[in-house]
């Protein structure tokens, strides 16, 4: 049965995948064009799903001023994101990342959401699930950069995400959502090429890269999809938050795939971050 549960853990999958990808490919591509190759693969993946459906329709300014707005926070996140990926490690950002729910709380709180005790308390274990996982980030002998640039990104990644899905959604109440993710999906690669002509970074990611990115684009745009489409469900809120959890599948496979360490102390900060975002998504 579809839900928002359900839409959000399809794209947690998806974005599991996604972000193992960035870790391993943005080591030997360069980061800019690969990110906006990905992009570029996600818009062309949402019109043709668009033409296969039938999607096409007009949309009004004010859901499209959302959409716009939710286009923004998208690159913002991406960036924040593939930034922070490209320095690793992977137990280190996935936690702040995925920590993005206790933003979509808030925001639905000064909207007039009621929040009850157990919520406030899984967003305090949050807090220190991540917090644990940072402080202990530089015990290993992995040649990584400084962790405090690390967090920033991932930080930013994560008000981009809370953004996205804040507006997209919105966006998407006010209009089909088909239509308003490709608003989202057009601005965000526009701004992109201007940033890049701006400072004069490479358009070309390499010919090696390009499958591996194809299959990014194309999980990307399921997910994303997913997410704002869970504006035509109850609880839509839901899906942003067990979406979450693709931090803790990128961890995992960070751990099975590219050998990242984790100390046992590493393992107990996410379970405790992802057990507080499970309980939101319940």
């Amino acid at each position: 049965m579809i839900n928002s549960l359900t839409l959000g853990l399809i794209a947690a999958l998806c974005w599991g995948f996604h972000d193992i990808c960035v870790r391993y490919v943005s080591q030997k591509t360069p980061l800019m064009a690969m990110l906006l190759t990905v992009l570029l693969v996600g818009l062309a993946f949402h019109l043709g799903l668009m033409t296969a459906t039938g999607g096409f329709e007009t949309i009004a300014l004010i859901p499209a001023l959302y959409a716009g707005i939710a286009g923004l926070f998208f690159l913002l996140a991406s960036l924040g994101l593939y930034y922070a990926f490209e320095r690793g490690p992977v137990r280190l950002v996935s936690p702040i990342i995925g920590a993005y729910p206790v933003l979509s709380i808030a925001w639905a709180t000064i909207q007039g959401t009621p929040i009850t005790a157990l919520q406030i308390l899984a967003v305090l274990a949050i807090i220190a699930g991540v917090g644990m996982v940072a402080a202990l980030a530089d015990q290993s002998n992995e040649d990584t950069p400084p962790k405090g640039l690390t967090i920033l990104y991932s930080f930013i990644a994560a008000v981009g995400f809370a953004g996205t899905f804040a507006f997209g959604q919105h966006a998407a109440e006010l209009s089909a959502e088909m239509p308003a993710t490709l608003v989202t999906r057009i601005l965000a690669p526009t701004l992109l090429v201007v940033f890049m002509l701006v400072k004069g970074h490479t358009f070309w990611t390499g010919r090696k890269a390009l499958p591996v990115l194809i299959l990014m684009g194309i999980a990307d745009g399921i997910a994303l999809l997913c997410v704002v489409s869970a504006s035509g469900y109850a609880n839509p809120e839901y899906a942003a938050v067990t979406s979450s959890i693709f931090g803790l599948i990128t961890i995992v496979l960070a751990w099975a795939i590219l050998r990242e360490a984790m100390t046992r102390a590493q393992w107990l900060g996410c379970a405790v971050a992802f057990a507080g975002i499970g309980y939101l998504a319940l």
